[in-house]
């Protein structure tokens, strides 16, 4: 059987084209949360984005390729989120940002929750160099940021500990999202993941004496 091509066949590069791919990916979505993967083709993708099928195969090959577009996008606003929040609280405590970057993680996925699903069942099966791109970033950042504060936490590896908890914590929230998604929205599941990462590093989850302006910046 003939692999799907799951390139892009051309980047848009005038507005207007822009906005005929944003179309698209936004019908993709409409149409995976409809009707699954398995329901979903080009042709319910043309209809839903209001675009003729040959437009939309200017720019996507297959529904692989438009399911793979999708996944990009959400995979880049979540490492656009974190990069923010790790830059603008670069000095933030250890369990501060830890907070903030989990509960980060679970309000994306509660946006949509069930074209996440869609999108987290198919990852075993399509998968593009792209979204470790993405990855490695988070996982540069949070090496970086861990080894900024080293003297907080208790392990000689920031890279490796940003590995793990990267893994980790992408882990859990996808099980969440198939197994239990009710629990999105629990804060006892961020504080139990919270707990998980700060016990790892060998932190407490109690803030400092002297820094509760701080933690009320997370409210």
């Amino acid at each position: 059987m003939k692999k799907p091509r799951t390139i892009p066949r051309k980047a848009p590069t005038q507005a207007r084209a822009r906005a005929t791919v944003d179309a698209i990916l936004a019908g993709t979505e409409k149409v995976l949360i409809k009707h699954g993967y398995e329901g979903a083709s080009t042709n319910r993708v043309a209809a839903a984005a209001g675009v003729s099928i040959g437009s939309l195969y200017q720019y996507f090959p297959s529904k692989e390729a438009l399911v793979l577009a999708v996944m990009e996008r959400h995979g880049e606003k979540l490492a656009q989120t974190m990069e923010a929040e790790l830059v603008a609280h670069a000095e933030a405590s250890v369990p501060e940002m830890t907070r903030r970057l989990v509960r980060h993680m679970l309000q994306m996925h509660l946006v949509e929750p069930k074209l996440h699903r869609v999108l987290v069942e198919q990852v075993p099966r399509i998968r593009r160099t792209c979204m470790d791109v993405v990855k490695e970033r988070l996982n540069r950042l949070v090496a970086a940021y861990l080894d900024a504060h080293g003297s907080e936490l208790d392990t000689d590896d920031p890279a490796l500990a940003a590995w793990l908890l990267i893994n980790a914590v992408e882990s859990l929230t996808h099980a969440v999202v198939l197994e239990r998604p009710e629990l999105l929205a629990s804060p006892q599941l961020e504080r139990n993941i919270n707990q998980l990462v700060l016990r790892y590093l060998g932190v407490s989850a109690r803030p400092a004496r002297n820094a509760p302006a701080r933690a009320a910046q997370l409210e």
